[in-house]
Formats: structure tokens, C-alpha cells, sequence
């Protein structure tokens, strides 16, 4: 789990309501209608931009930010040298019997047992590669319109709530629900795009750039491991995908 996105997001509500649990009634801040608009609104004019399947794949992309696993490119490197090591002293069908962890790295590998050429190889792994970018970038794309369709709903629910208070200001009862509506779905509206929808298309942007990475890191190394690269140069091609930082301990270690 990806404890940051969690406590960031808990940290943002929390002082939020904090602040107005100081000020009164937490409650006064709720409001149905305010939500309805706001909520309802929004993900309706979402499901208008996009294809009902991207529409529900996004919020299992949406999960990546919670639950994203990110692997070592080091430990991807070891294993890429360690993989390069015996085929070049046993030859590639030696590989078939070696522990694979990573499922990416293990197709790649795989497909060089099988005896495919090359190029096959390389345009397989990178047609997945450029499939995994496009499918987080539409669930990033369906985020982001929350993002800028969350105000643009709560601005909506200000005009009603203020034409409703306009429309009854002979009764003053009704003054205040009107005028409930009219503030808080412009709060609502302002907290779904900022305190969640968002951030969270920064934070899918980052697990996709650091996905990528490793998977092109793996492309490399299934290209190297059939060209019979020295796993020397091999591991020296490779330590670009990581900051030099890294490297120094890595090599302290």
C-alpha cells in the first residue's frame, strides 16, 4: 500500500473538518442536495466523455494510487545480470529453468527460449509497454475531467441554490436551505477536485512514469540477454534508469 497517497488524503479531510468542527456543527456542512449536484453531477457529465468501459476501468486504474507496488529497479538489474550471466556461458535455453519473479521480465524471457527473433521480441514487449500507457493515461484523462468538472458542478449548484433564495424571499424559512445549497456545493466542488481527483491524477502519473521505467529497463535487459551483451556492460547500460545516488550504495553494498 502506498502509505503517503492514504495519510496525504486522511490529512487533507481530516484538517479540514478539524477546521470546521472548531467553527460548530460539523453537520451544517452537510447538505444532500449539495452532494447530489456536486457528485452526481459530476461523474454523470464524466460518463458523457468517455465509453462506459473506460468509465469503470478508471476507478480500478484509481486503485494504483493506494495500492501501487513499486519494485527495485535494483533488484530488476540483478536479476538482469544474473539472467544475462547464464546465458552467455549456457546459452538461452538454459534460462527456461531459472526463477523469475517479475511477470513482465518472465514473458520477455520466455519468448527468447522459445527461439523468436529479435526484433519479434522487442516489438511484442514494447506493443505491451505503449498498451499499459495508453490504458493509464485514459484512466488519468477521466480523473483529471473530475477534477475540472467538480467546480464547474458546484458553480452550477450556487446558481440554483441562489435563484431558489431569490425565488422565496418572502419566506424566510426558506432562505437558509437556498443559501446552504448555494455555498456548499461550491465547497464540495472545490474539495473533490483538490483534495482528491487531482492529486490523484499527479500521483497515477508518477506510478505510470515509474512503471515505464521498469518495464523498459526489462526491455533492454531481454534485448541485451539475446544479443549475448557482456553482463558487465549490460549492468552499466542499465544503471542509467537509476540516480546515481543509488548506484554509489548499491555499490557499497
Amino acid at each position: 500500500m502506498d502509505i503517503a497517497s492514504l495519510v496525504g488524503f486522511l490529512m487533507g479531510i481530516g484538517i479540514i473538518v478539524a477546521a470546521i468542527a472548531t467553527g460548530g456543527d460539523v453537520m451544517l456542512f452537510v447538505n444532500v442536495p449539495s452532494l447530489l449536484i456536486v457528485i452526481g453531477g459530476t461523474f454523470g457529465v464524466s460518463l458523457m466523455r468517455i465509453p462506459l468501459s473506460d468509465f469503470l476501468r478508471s476507478f480500478g486504474i484509481l486503485g494504483k494510487t493506494f495500492l501501487n507496488k513499486k519494485e527495485d529497479p535494483l533488484v530488476l538489474i540483478e536479476d538482469a545480470v544474473r539472467l544475462a550471466d547464464v546465458a552467455r556461458k549456457n546459452g538461452l535455453l538454459a534460462l527456461e529453468g531459472e526463477e523469475i519473479s517479475n511477470p513482465f521480465m518472465k514473458k520477455g524471457i520466455t519468448l527468447c527460449v522459445d527461439g523468436h527473433d529479435p526484433a519479434f521480441v522487442k516489438q511484442m514487449l514494447q506493443q505491451e509497454i505503449n498498451q499499459m500507457v495508453s490504458r493509464n493515461e485514459i484512466g488519468q484523462d477521466m480523473w483529471k475531467g473530475v477534477g475540472d468538472l467538480a467546480p464547474a458542478m458546484g458553480m452550477i449548484g450556487t446558481l440554483v441554490g441562489l435563484v431558489q433564495m431569490l425565488a422565496n424571499m418572502s419566506d424566510p424559512a426558506s432562505i437558509g436551505p437556498a443559501m446552504a445549497v448555494a455555498l456548499l456545493t461550491t465547497l464540495y466542488g472545490a474539495m473533490v477536485a483538490n483534495c482528491f481527483a487531482l492529486p490523484m491524477v499527479d500521483k497515477l502519473a508518477y506510478v505510470l512514469n515509474y512503471e515505464k521505467a521498469n518495464k523498459e529497463l526489462i526491455l533492454d535487459t531481454i534485448t541485451g540477454i539475446q544479443e549475448g551483451m557482456n553482463p558487465k556492460v549490460l549492468e552499466a547500460l542499465l544503471n542509467s534508469y537509476i540516480s546515481e545516488k543509488k548506484r554509489v550504495a548499491a555499490d557499497e553494498d
